[in-house]
């Protein structure tokens, strides 16, 4: 090949790798809210509107994303959901807790995540497209949440930390059971083992991370769905294929989007549940790109069973 015919082919691979870049970056920025029925209430009752959050990864520069939020409270849902990753820097609560606003006076549950915890750090992007190898950072700076728990607590939001409660909402009485970060093996299981409420009109529990034991056991525990994030729907995917990565020991295909766990089973199964991963809406602010990926909060309604 000679030479200007080489440096065409250079430079037109310079430019795609510049177009595919300032797309992904783009695309973490492309919110969207996704709507998808669940049907988990006993017949008669009147469907319940619960909006997923997870994985904020909120900076306090981050306007765009600030304003998107707001207006989520004008979805007026009956429960939030939070699982976790609301932060990403270490003055990020006040800036989280402004764009919440109108969403801390709705009944809501959460639990957190290892970016709630330790502030992000500077890796190499391309890990993230290897298998999950076990390591864990936990010695960077501590991010501030215990002051985030203590509003989240004020507000009246539920601390579901290797806990199990139960409350009312608009007459629908729900068990729920939940877990510190499995990702960090702050999950406590057998602080929440055990039958689920058979009395309660609906069973749910909550995860930052859908690890498989944590699934199966709130499965086999008789839990009707189980609501995580983490994944961030594979944050790089390919165009009618998916996700590529968890960075859990999930399957990529169940990456995001609502799907039933164990995966072959069927509603009505016995030891079998409903199972939403939000994609979320953040990344870390190291690696701020999104590929066929949209960051994105959940509306899930939830209605009568067959």
């Amino acid at each position: 090949m000679s030479f200007p015919a080489l440096a065409r082919v250079l430079g037109g691979g310079v430019l795609a790798g510049a177009a595919v870049t300032a797309y992904a970056v783009a695309e973490t920025r492309r919110f969207v809210l996704r709507e998808v029925s669940v049907p988990l209430l006993p017949a008669g009752h009147v469907p319940l509107r619960v909006l997923h959050l997870s994985d904020l990864h909120l900076t306090p520069r981050q306007q765009r994303k600030q304003e998107w939020l707001r207006t989520l409270a004008d979805l007026e849902p009956d429960l939030v959901v939070n699982t976790g990753d609301n932060l990403a820097h270490r003055d990020a609560l006040p800036a989280l807790l402004a764009c919440l606003d109108g969403l801390l006076d709705v009944p809501g549950v959460f639990v957190l995540g290892s970016n709630d915890y330790f502030a992000p750090t500077l890796r190499n992007p391309l890990r993230y497209l290897l298998p999950d190898d076990g390591t864990r950072r936990t010695s960077s700076e501590e991010l501030a949440w215990r002051e985030l728990k203590e509003a989240y607590d004020e507000a009246g939001w539920l601390d579901l930390t290797n806990t199990r409660a139960a409350f009312s909402v608009g007459g629908t009485s729900i068990a729920f059971a939940g877990v510190d970060d499995p990702h960090l093996e702050y999950d406590r299981l057998d602080d929440v083992a055990g039958t689920a409420d058979p009395t309660a009109d609906v069973r749910l529990a909550v995860a930052h991370a859908p690890y498989l034991r944590v699934l199966d056991q709130f499965a086999a525990d008789g839990y009707d769905a189980i609501v995580a994030g983490h994944t961030h729907g594979g944050q790089v995917c390919l165009p009618w294929h998916g996700a590529l990565v968890t960075n859990c020991d999930l399957e990529p295909a169940r990456a995001k989007g609502l799907h039933r766990h164990p995966a072959d089973s069927r509603p009505g199964d016995p030891g079998s549940a409903w199972l939403h991963v939000s994609a979320g809406l953040g990344t870390s602010p190291y690696t701020q790109v999104r590929v066929a990926c949209r960051p994105e909060a959940t509306l899930m309604t939830l209605t009568a069973r067959a």
